[in-house]
């Protein structure tokens, strides 16, 4: 949350084997640490996080827009956004912290265009929702997450035509 106001270009390694963490972590620069020498590493779910990030790692490049206020409390959600113009397509960070009772969260995002469509994907399900930029910065994006705590990336990207 916090990094990406100052610098552009950073990163972490990772060495957790769940999707709130690694995803926590997920940013321009993303390095696997994970000790392949256990036994209980689950090598499929890691490929698919790996693979998620290198999906949307160049919407890390774009421009920045918190969408919750900053806070440490273990009660809350975090979201901010990385948009892409220059692409049409953009990236939506959502983190459902340990302790909070809300299972669902509506999101606006900023600096789309409101009279363009724009196809939007929860990287964790297989469909995808056609919505006018309008209604993305108006009404917003609605993310859902049961597990606590659990974090999604939804992305999107402008329909041409």
């Amino acid at each position: 949350y916090g990094i990406a106001h100052w610098i552009p270009f950073f990163g972490a390694g990772q060495l957790h084997t769940d999707s709130y963490r690694i995803r926590s972590v997920m940013g321009p620069h993303f390095t696997g640490c994970w000790d392949v020498r256990r036994d209980d590493l689950d090598y499929a779910f890691l490929k698919r996080m790996v693979d998620q990030w290198k999906s949307v790692a160049h919407c890390f490049l774009g421009d920045y827009y918190p969408l919750t206020p900053y806070s440490l409390g273990n009660d809350v959600w975090l979201a901010w956004q990385f948009d892409r113009p220059d692409l049409g397509e953009g990236l939506v960070e959502v983190f459902r912290r340990e302790d909070s009772i809300y299972e669902a969260a509506r999101l606006p995002l900023r600096g789309l265009d409101e009279n363009a469509s724009y196809t939007v994907r929860d990287l964790d399900e297989e469909e995808s929702r056609t919505m006018t930029g309008a209604e993305l910065m108006d009404r917003g994006i609605r993310a859902s997450i049961t597990e606590r705590p659990g974090a999604v990336f939804i992305t999107y990207k402008r329909v041409d035509g």
